[in-house]
């Protein structure tokens, strides 16, 4: 059954402008928009209210008082108001609040349920965005992109900006937000990011507002022992995500980005230090993470070694300060946060085969420094259970080799790389949906637990049966005879794909786009047909290219094709329109296969 979490950030004046949002089940947006009245806000939610529903709105929905301040409010008040985050009074003195306010009047037409402690389908709850986020993203003080007196521009974007940020980097969380793919946010960003006027920013504020509604909902409905409910449905109440315990706020100063917080000794101090830094630094993990997936991509392509992709992330807010907290038997599991949690650079690259899996990390070896190696698949084994299979390896670059100008900056950084093939990708994305999703009764747990360690055992099985298919079908694609194609010059590249697998019969694998490319590169040199490579590849001696090479990891069938080609044609081939891109690569393993035997050994 359909599920929508709905954010609504509405302006208390009817001339004023409205942010709306919406994420569907899965934590991706869905709609995002900005509407003046009613009928037209109305008219936007209900395709996502028809159904099941969480409407979030940031105003009140129930107000009894004639002056001050809201019995929840004042509750609010005591645990955010250091943080800038308390919330201004609601009274009926108010002459936008003196009769049923206008955020009860739209639930009320959109026919929902406002008792935050009620069970029904269709409900709306009052939030407040500026404790969700203290909360969320343990501020040590609101974000100030709130136009007030003496706040510039400059500083109202980058703390707008700042606020995106931290909502892309919930993708990450255990309750994903999922934001990046949604044009009309990616609009709405770079419109933040090119405004020339106060009035641009206001323009967009409300909408990003909206999103945080919209998590809050989400937040509220799937992780109801981390929610608190300021007040209740007699006289009036504020939902948000609780204030963790020992959370305290900045210093009160002027807030610079770049401006470390105050040491302290205390460990929640610590803690709180820790993540405002890691904070400050994602816009330059996002650029290492980028600059490492380009890397291992390259690495993977040069190798010729198979694989379905290879993604990354920057560890979001929320995640790393999750795990900065987490304590082990009553003291805290880390000491120095920023330096001991080691993934907050990640790579993923998901394989057909364990034995690229194998061939993969055996790369990462030999190209770059290996800090850590965890076969988790082989923890699992070893406690005689099947469940999460994956290697992870702890990687950084090595300055004892030339590092291309593009990477120079990754130096001083690790970055954690999961290898895995996309049958255990398979297990493991849908174990940790299910699990994340907070709706499993306990009851259900020790039959759920069984099942997915059925499943996980079933999966490895068919990795093991993948592995039998590639060999038969390697082993006999030595006696095989490929039909060209007269209607195209180029050698096909599944013909070529069969003629190498019984050239190179101990080499894995390679991708299928890469015997395409390399197709192009053998008509360039003039070699059309599979009789006229077969004649070519004659005149080399494989063994003695391996040897010079000194390969600590299987290369791929179209690298091995590569290095012969590279050998035959020497500065010719490096000079070939479809090697355009990697001359400089192509140069240092020339040299290396021109270097004696006894000075290529390492």
């Amino acid at each position: 059954m359909r599920m929508y979490y709905v954010g609504v950030d509405l302006a208390w004046g009817h001339e004023k402008q409205s942010g709306l949002a919406v994420l569907n089940a899965d934590g991706r947006l869905v709609h995002v928009s900005a509407q003046v009245h009613d009928d037209a806000i109305v008219a936007s939610l209900t395709p996502y209210v028809d159904g099941d529903c969480l409407v979030a709105i940031d105003a009140p929905l129930v107000v009894k008082n004639a002056t001050g301040n809201r019995p929840c409010e004042t509750a609010l008040n005591r645990d955010f108001a250091r943080f800038d985050a308390g919330a201004h009074p609601s009274n009926t003195g108010k002459r936008e609040l003196s009769s049923p306010p206008r955020g009860a009047r739209l639930a009320t037409t959109l026919g929902l349920d406002m008792d935050p402690a009620s069970r029904s389908r269709r409900r709306a709850i009052e939030v407040y965005p500026h404790p969700a986020t203290v909360a969320l993203f343990r501020l040590g003080r609101t974000l100030k992109y709130k136009n007030k007196s003496g706040r510039p521009l400059s500083l109202l974007r980058s703390e707008l900006l700042e606020l995106t940020r931290l909502l892309e980097g919930l993708r990450d969380s255990p309750l994903p937000l999922l934001l990046d793919e949604h044009e009309a946010w990616k609009a709405l960003v770079a419109q933040i990011e090119s405004a020339e006027r106060k009035s641009d920013l206001r323009r967009t504020e409300d909408q990003v507002d909206a999103v945080v509604c919209a998590y809050v909902a989400m937040f509220a409905e799937r992780r109801p022992a981390m929610t608190t409910t300021y007040g209740d449905f007699t006289s009036g109440y504020i939902v948000t995500p609780t204030l963790p315990e020992g959370h305290r706020p900045s210093p009160r100063a002027p807030r610079l980005l770049e401006q470390p917080p105050e040491p302290t000794t205390d460990q929640n101090d610590h803690v709180r230090q820790a993540v405002q830094t890691y904070a400050s630094m994602q816009p330059e993990l996002r650029d290492a993470t980028d600059r490492f997936v380009a890397l291992v991509t390259t690495l993977l392509d040069d190798a010729g070694i198979n694989y379905l992709s290879v993604t990354g992330r920057a560890k979001s807010v929320a995640s790393f300060a999750a795990k900065a907290e987490r304590r082990a038997a009553g003291t805290p599991a880390y000491s120095d946060p920023l330096v001991e949690i080691t993934d907050q650079i990640g790579v993923r690259v998901i394989t057909y085969l364990r034995s690229d899996v194998t061939a993969v990390a055996d790369l990462l070896r030999d190209q770059l420094v290996l800090l850590d190696d965890r076969d988790m698949g082989m923890e699992t084994a070893r406690e005689g259970r099947f469940g999460y299979a994956s290697r992870h390896l702890l990687v950084a670059l090595d300055p004892a080799r030339s590092t291309p100008p593009a990477y120079e900056t990754l130096l001083q950084r690790r970055a954690q790389v999961q290898v895995r093939t996309v049958l255990q990708h398979a297990w493991a994305e849908f174990e940790h949906a299910i699990r994340y999703k907070g709706t499993i009764p306990q009851e259900h747990v020790p039959d759920l637990d069984r099942r997915f360690a059925l499943a996980a055992g079933l999966l490895e099985l068919a990795d093991h049966e993948f592995s039998v298919i590639q060999d038969r079908l390697q082993a006999s694609a030595v006696d095989q005879s490929p039909e060209p194609d007269v209607a195209d010059p180029r050698i096909s590249p599944q013909n070529l794909a069969t003629f190498l697998a019984g050239q190179y019969a101990d080499a894995g694998w390679s991708r299928t786009d890469h015997y395409a490319w390399v197709s192009g590169l053998l008509l360039e040199l003039g070699i059309t047909s599979l009789e006229e490579l077969a004649e070519l590849l004659t005149s080399v001696d494989s063994s003695a290219i391996n040897a010079r090479m000194g390969y600590q990891y299987p290369p791929g069938a179209v690298r091995r094709l590569d290095d012969a080609l590279l050998a035959i044609f020497g500065t010719r081939y490096l000079e070939l329109h479809g090697n355009a891109h990697r001359k400089a690569l192509l140069r240092t393993r020339l040299e290396r296969q021109r270097t004696p035997k006894q000075s290529a050994d390492r």
